[in-house]
Protein backbone atom coordinates (compact mmCIF):
# COMPACT_ATOMS: atom_id res chain seq x y z
CA UNK A 1 0.00 0.00 0.00
CA UNK A 2 1.40 3.77 -1.05
CA UNK A 3 1.61 5.86 2.32
CA UNK A 4 -1.75 7.72 2.43
CA UNK A 5 -1.33 11.68 2.12
CA UNK A 6 -4.47 13.25 3.71
CA UNK A 7 -5.58 16.99 3.95
CA UNK A 8 -7.26 19.59 5.79
CA UNK A 9 -8.00 22.73 5.39
CA UNK A 10 -4.83 23.97 6.45
CA UNK A 11 -2.47 21.10 6.89
CA UNK A 12 -1.12 18.38 4.84
CA UNK A 13 -0.36 15.26 6.57
CA UNK A 14 2.31 13.02 4.81
CA UNK A 15 4.97 10.74 5.08
CA UNK A 16 8.59 11.46 6.94
CA UNK A 17 11.52 11.51 4.61
CA UNK A 18 15.14 11.55 5.45
CA UNK A 19 15.11 15.26 4.44
CA UNK A 20 12.91 15.60 7.61
CA UNK A 21 16.08 14.97 9.89
CA UNK A 22 17.08 18.51 10.73
CA UNK A 23 13.70 19.62 11.77
CA UNK A 24 12.59 16.99 13.13
CA UNK A 25 15.53 16.57 15.58
CA UNK A 26 14.57 20.45 16.62
CA UNK A 27 11.28 19.14 17.41
CA UNK A 28 11.96 16.31 19.49
CA UNK A 29 15.19 18.33 21.06
CA UNK A 30 12.73 20.69 22.45
CA UNK A 31 11.93 19.66 26.17
CA UNK A 32 8.58 21.09 26.51
CA UNK A 33 7.68 19.05 23.40
CA UNK A 34 8.75 15.52 24.71
CA UNK A 35 7.69 17.02 28.30
CA UNK A 36 4.86 14.04 28.41
CA UNK A 37 6.64 11.83 25.71
CA UNK A 38 8.26 8.35 26.37
CA UNK A 39 11.56 9.24 25.12
CA UNK A 40 14.56 11.80 26.32
CA UNK A 41 15.09 14.98 24.10
CA UNK A 42 17.00 14.43 20.92
CA UNK A 43 21.22 15.10 21.46
CA UNK A 44 21.85 14.54 17.53
CA UNK A 45 20.64 14.41 14.44
CA UNK A 46 21.18 10.58 14.02
CA UNK A 47 18.24 9.67 16.55
CA UNK A 48 16.00 11.99 14.48
CA UNK A 49 17.14 9.98 11.02
CA UNK A 50 16.43 6.53 12.88
CA UNK A 51 13.16 7.67 14.17
CA UNK A 52 11.71 8.23 10.42
CA UNK A 53 13.49 5.03 9.68
CA UNK A 54 11.40 3.16 12.71
CA UNK A 55 8.39 4.91 11.37
CA UNK A 56 9.14 4.07 8.19
CA UNK A 57 9.44 0.13 8.96
CA UNK A 58 6.37 0.48 11.17
CA UNK A 59 4.43 1.13 8.06
CA UNK A 60 5.82 -1.05 5.66
CA UNK A 61 5.54 -3.91 7.88
CA UNK A 62 1.54 -3.20 8.83
CA UNK A 63 2.16 -2.20 12.38
CA UNK A 64 1.76 1.01 12.38
CA UNK A 65 1.83 4.50 10.72
CA UNK A 66 2.99 8.51 11.87
CA UNK A 67 3.05 11.37 9.42
CA UNK A 68 4.35 14.32 9.35
CA UNK A 69 2.16 17.32 9.62
CA UNK A 70 2.72 20.63 7.85
CA UNK A 71 1.17 23.55 7.05
CA UNK A 72 -0.57 23.58 3.49
CA UNK A 73 0.18 27.50 2.57
CA UNK A 74 3.93 26.57 2.61
CA UNK A 75 4.75 22.96 3.72
CA UNK A 76 6.59 24.01 6.65
CA UNK A 77 7.12 20.74 9.35
CA UNK A 78 4.90 21.39 12.62
CA UNK A 79 4.00 17.93 13.92
CA UNK A 80 3.45 14.09 13.77
CA UNK A 81 0.68 11.97 14.35
CA UNK A 82 -0.73 8.81 13.79
CA UNK A 83 -0.81 5.48 14.75
CA UNK A 84 1.67 4.07 17.14
CA UNK A 85 -0.19 0.54 16.96
CA UNK A 86 -2.97 -1.29 15.04
CA UNK A 87 -4.77 -4.60 15.78
CA UNK A 88 -6.26 -5.63 12.79
CA UNK A 89 -7.79 -9.02 14.38
CA UNK A 90 -9.26 -6.77 17.04
CA UNK A 91 -10.33 -3.55 14.95
CA UNK A 92 -8.56 -1.11 17.37
CA UNK A 93 -5.37 1.37 17.32
CA UNK A 94 -3.40 3.66 19.36
CA UNK A 95 -2.68 7.09 18.44
CA UNK A 96 -0.28 9.21 19.11
CA UNK A 97 0.56 13.20 18.24
CA UNK A 98 2.64 16.10 18.77
CA UNK A 99 3.22 19.49 17.70
CA UNK A 100 6.14 21.70 17.70
CA UNK A 101 5.65 24.60 20.20
CA UNK A 102 5.61 27.58 18.11
CA UNK A 103 1.98 26.35 16.70
CA UNK A 104 0.65 25.06 19.76
CA UNK A 105 -3.07 26.36 20.90
CA UNK A 106 -3.79 26.97 17.07
CA UNK A 107 -6.17 23.45 16.72
CA UNK A 108 -3.32 21.83 14.53
CA UNK A 109 -3.64 18.38 16.72
CA UNK A 110 -7.09 18.56 16.45
CA UNK A 111 -7.51 19.00 12.43
CA UNK A 112 -4.75 16.35 12.09
CA UNK A 113 -6.43 13.87 14.24
CA UNK A 114 -9.62 14.55 12.89
CA UNK A 115 -8.52 13.50 9.44
CA UNK A 116 -6.62 10.37 10.57
CA UNK A 117 -9.46 9.37 12.76
CA UNK A 118 -11.72 9.55 9.33
CA UNK A 119 -9.49 7.32 7.04
CA UNK A 120 -9.09 5.13 9.79
CA UNK A 121 -12.87 4.44 10.32
CA UNK A 122 -13.11 4.35 6.73
CA UNK A 123 -10.66 1.71 5.82
CA UNK A 124 -8.20 3.69 4.59
CA UNK A 125 -5.32 1.92 6.16
CA UNK A 126 -3.00 -1.17 5.97
CA UNK A 127 -4.70 -2.16 8.97
CA UNK A 128 -8.54 -2.54 7.40
CA UNK A 129 -11.34 -0.36 8.49
CA UNK A 130 -11.09 0.32 12.91
CA UNK A 131 -13.85 0.59 15.26
CA UNK A 132 -11.85 1.77 18.32
CA UNK A 133 -8.87 4.30 18.55
CA UNK A 134 -7.70 4.90 22.18
CA UNK A 135 -5.71 7.72 23.13
CA UNK A 136 -3.83 7.67 26.06
CA UNK A 137 -2.43 10.90 28.20
CA UNK A 138 -0.18 11.30 30.74
CA UNK A 139 -2.20 12.99 34.10
CA UNK A 140 -1.67 16.94 33.96
CA UNK A 141 -1.28 17.03 30.00
CA UNK A 142 -4.10 19.00 29.77
CA UNK A 143 -4.04 20.22 26.05
CA UNK A 144 -3.58 16.82 24.68
CA UNK A 145 -6.92 15.61 27.22
CA UNK A 146 -8.67 18.46 25.31
CA UNK A 147 -7.73 17.85 21.98
CA UNK A 148 -9.18 13.99 22.60
CA UNK A 149 -12.50 15.21 24.50
CA UNK A 150 -13.10 17.35 21.64
CA UNK A 151 -12.59 14.22 19.08
CA UNK A 152 -15.01 13.06 21.31
CA UNK A 153 -12.87 10.26 23.35
CA UNK A 154 -14.58 9.38 26.78
CA UNK A 155 -12.44 9.21 29.13
CA UNK A 156 -12.10 6.01 30.45
CA UNK A 157 -10.14 5.38 33.62
CA UNK A 158 -6.59 5.50 35.01
CA UNK A 159 -3.91 3.29 33.94
CA UNK A 160 -1.67 3.12 37.40
CA UNK A 161 2.15 3.04 36.23
CA UNK A 162 1.39 1.90 32.87
CA UNK A 163 4.53 3.16 31.23
CA UNK A 164 8.28 2.90 31.98
CA UNK A 165 9.80 5.83 30.49
CA UNK A 166 13.19 8.58 31.81
CA UNK A 167 13.46 5.95 34.58
CA UNK A 168 10.41 6.08 36.49
CA UNK A 169 6.99 4.68 36.26
CA UNK A 170 3.85 6.55 34.75
CA UNK A 171 -0.06 6.37 35.19
CA UNK A 172 -1.62 6.97 32.13
CA UNK A 173 -5.40 7.85 31.51
CA UNK A 174 -7.38 6.35 28.74
CA UNK A 175 -9.70 7.60 26.65
CA UNK A 176 -11.29 5.73 23.67
CA UNK A 177 -13.12 6.76 20.71
CA UNK A 178 -15.46 3.91 18.56
CA UNK A 179 -16.67 4.48 15.21
CA UNK A 180 -20.23 4.35 16.21
CA UNK A 181 -19.86 7.28 18.75
CA UNK A 182 -17.97 9.23 15.81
Amino acid sequence: MLFPKLSTDRLILNELVKEDSEVLYRHFSNKDVIKYYDLEAFSSIDQASTLIQLFKKRFDEALGIRWAIRLKDNGDFIGTCGFNSWNSKMRSSVVGYDISKDFWGNGYATEALRETIKIAFSGGLPCGELNRIQGDTVPGNGASEAVLKKLGFKEEGLLRESGYWKVRFHDLKCFGLIRSDY
